[in-house]
Parts: C-alpha cells; structure tokens; sequence
C-alpha cells in the first residue's frame, strides 16, 4: 500500500503534463456531457431562434473576458512555473505574479462592467444589431469581476502545475449554472409562466459566483501550507535568477500583447458574428430563419464538434509552463520531444474524431438536438477535427516558447481568411460558404503554426 502510494506521487511529479492532463480532461468531459444535456434542454425551452439570440452575446463577453481577465491568467501562470520556481525565493516571491495580476485585473474588470450595464441596449442595437440581447449583457456584465478574480488564481494553479484544483472549480461552475437554470424555469413553468431567456444568463452568474468563492477559499487554504507542498525540493531546478524581483513590467510585458491579441481576435470574431446572420439574410433568409441557422451552428453542432477538445484543452494549458519552464532552462531536446508527442496524439484524435462525425453526424445531430440541419453540419465540418484540435497545442506551444507577436499574426490572419469566406461566399452560397471558410481558416492556422515552430527550434 505504502509502495503504490510512492508510485503515485512520483508519477504525478514527473509527469505533470499526463496527471494534469487527465484531470482537466476529466472534468472537461464531465462538463461538456452535463452542457451536451443543457443544451438540449435549452433548445427544447426556448427553441432554434432563442438559441440563436443567446449565442449572438458570446463575443461580448469573450471581449470583456480577454481585456480583463484571459491575458493575466496566462502571464500568471507562465511567470509562476519560470520565475518563481525555485522555491528558495520564499512566498512573497511565489505568490507576487497572482497579487500583480490580482490588482490589474480587478478595478479593470470592475470599470468594464459599470460601462457594459450603461451601454448595454447601445450595443445590442447598434453592433449585435438584436435589441433582445440587452437584458442578457446587464446581467452577465456583473460576473465580469468574478470570473477575473477565478481565472488569476486558476493561472497560479496551472503555474504550480496542480490542475485538479481548477479542474474542480470548472466542474463545480458548470453544475450550479446548469441546475440553477434548471430550478428557476421549472419554478416558471409550475406557474404557468414561459420563462425568459434571461435565466440563461442567470446561470451563468451563479456559476462564476460559486466558482469564484470556491476558488478563493482554495487559494487562501493554500498560502497556508509549506512550500514543500507546492514544489518537489528533490527534483525541482532553480531556473530562475536570485534576487530578480518581478514586478509589473514583467508582467504586463507577455499580458499586453496577449491582451491585444485576444482584444483583436475577438473583435474580428464579434464582426464575425454579426455579419453571418446578415450575409444569410442577403442570400435570402429572413430574420427569424437566420438565427436560427446560426443557433444551429454554433449552438448546436459547435459544442459536439468541440467536446473531444477537453483532451486538447487540458494539454494546452498544462503545456505553456511546461514549455515556459523548459525554454528557461535552455532544453531545446526537452521541447522537441514535447512537441513531437503533442503532434503526435493530437492527429491521432483528431483523425479519428473525423472519421466518426463523418459516418454518424446525420444521426448523431437528430438524435441528441432533433434537428437534421444539425447532423449536415455536424457532418460537413468533420473535415476540420485534425486541425482544430492540433491547432489549440500548437498555439500553446508558441506561448510557452514567448512567441506571441507571430502567434497574434497568424490568428489575426486565420480570423480574416474566414471573413472574407463570409462576405465573398455566404450571399451567394448561403451557409456553406461560412463552412468552407471555417475549414480553409484551420489548415492556414495548423499550417503556419507548425512552420513557425520548426523555425523557433532550429535557431
């Protein structure tokens, strides 16, 4: 027993990529099976159009996300596994990168949604174009500090390569909004009232409330324990310089372009957005069917299609520390032979992803959502599962290595391919012309990526 126990904590030490992995998979897999229920559920309670209206706020708040919260996190996350790994540095040095970010984060997050509450009917009319989605940006404008607050310590944790603890905090996010949802519109409809589809949005600030708090209790519970308990003192290397004091150069200087990144991509996604129901609508639909060919899509055959990237998603943020801690240590081999592994498996999940949502996706899309236009899609897109599960480590891999201009490029770059799909094809070829350019923005994307590693590594 003892020896078994011996074996599991060395396996979890010298392989954090795999531990961690295989919890944040775990809960991505439990969470995206309980979202596959919930969007049923949703499409059944507020039917195709709704669902079209709900995901029109998503760049939104992937906006607000990105200038508040998304940059930090992974600056925290990169400077607590590269500079702050050698244990003898003390505490104030571990936990300087999450109070840094901490500090940035939440007055700007704050400021952001006093502004999204003001400007809210302003931008469901005149950008998001749907004057229905205003109510839905009041209420999701006031998680914006809660999710700032999550995803810092989230960073600190994946900088500490321990998983399990945001891994925990994901699942337990998912299962309060989805049962909130779930009790306020059943309360509704007991009533005899149709519920409104703001209680959407309802769950999702219930959610982050209950994430937050328990991510919070986490961090504090933790900055009381040694830290033997957070670094491995027998195998862990000092990499990083005594006596450097981080301070918030350091740490605006990978958070800035990340922000400007992540600002821009969402920006060009947001247009996106708003230009495919209007495109649709040039090829012919009208309001009504245009949303809900876009409800479809993305509230639909997006979230089957993206499930089995729970196994990508847990290698991507596992991955950048590891990368980050890696290249500071000048192990060139070391980041090869990561890179290879991560090529490696991700192909292979991808293929095989392909192959299935090819033969089954007609069935698959009636089956769980009833809805045949579902399964085309579902089955149309099969083609991009190699490249866009690839494509999520690769990104990762860039960051790790402090490529983050030539990533923003090569993003921006993908993110423009696909619009100009969406205003050459879609008015002429309605739907399939956004298809094609989905497919043909991945290939660039996997393509590029994988150049530019190449060349990293030979230098």
């Amino acid at each position: 027993m003892i020896e078994s126990h011996t074996k599991l904590k060395h396996l979890i030490t010298k392989h954090p990529l795999i531990t961690g992995s295989f919890f944040l998979t775990l809960a991505g897999f439990i969470s995206r099976l309980i979202g596959f229920f919930y969007r049923m559920y949703l499409s059944q309670l507020f039917g195709e159009e709704g669902m079209g209206i709900y995901q029109l706020i998503g760049p939104v708040m992937a906006l607000s996300f990105s200038l508040t919260a998304a940059g930090f996190q992974t600056s925290i996350s990169k400077f607590v596994a590269e500079h702050t790994g050698n244990p003898a540095n003390g505490r104030s040095s571990l936990y300087r990168p999450l109070l840094l970010g901490l500090s940035i984060s939440l007055p700007l997050s704050i400021l952001l949604m006093f502004l999204l509450q003001r400007n809210a009917l302003f931008i469901a009319t005149q950008f998001l174009q749907e004057p229905r989605t205003a109510p839905l940006l009041r209420i999701l404008a006031l998680s914006l500090p809660l999710s700032a607050a999550h995803a810092c310590i989230n960073g600190f944790f994946y900088g500490c390569k321990k998983a399990a603890i945001p891994a925990i905090c994901q699942l337990t996010e998912q299962l309060f909004r989805v049962l909130s949802v779930y009790i306020i519109a059943t309360l509704a409809l007991f009533q005899g009232h149709t519920p409104a589809l703001n209680v959407t949005c309802i769950g999702i600030l219930l959610g982050e409330v209950a994430a937050t708090l328990l991510s919070i209790v986490t961090i504090l519970w933790h900055t009381k324990r040694p830290l033997s308990a957070t670094y491995d003192l027998s195998t862990n290397q000092p990499f990083t310089t005594e006596g450097k004091h981080f301070t918030y150069g350091m740490l605006l200087s990978m958070a800035i372009p990340l922000i400007a990144n992540r600002i821009t991509l969402n920006l060009l996604q947001s247009i996106e957005t708003v230009s495919l129901p209007a495109r649709l609508r040039m090829y012919g639909y009208d309001q009504s069917t245009a949303l809900s060919v876009y409800g479809v899509l993305t509230g639909m055959a997006f979230p089957l299609l993206f499930f089995p990237n729970a196994i990508t998603n847990a290698f991507a943020v596992l991955l950048l520390p590891l990368i980050s801690e890696k290249v500071a240590l000048g192990d060139k081999p070391g980041v090869r032979k990561l890179t290879i592994k991560t090529i490696r498996y991700c192909s292979l999940l991808g293929f095989s992803c392909m192959f299935i949502f090819l033969l089954f996706g007609n069935q698959l899309g009636y089956i769980l959502f009833h809805s045949q236009l579902a399964g085309i899609f579902i089955q149309t897109l099969s083609f991009i599962c190699p490249f866009m599960y690839l494509n999520n480590t690769l990104s990762a891999i860039l960051q790790g290595m402090g490529k983050v201009i030539p990533l923003f490029f090569i993003n921006v770059s993908a993110l423009l391919l696909r619009l100009a799909f969406i205003f050459a094809f879609v008015p002429s070829h309605g739907i399939k012309g956004y298809l094609w350019g989905l497919l043909a923005g991945q290939l660039f994307q996997c393509t590029i990526y994988l150049f530019t590693i190449n060349r990293t590594q030979k230098h």
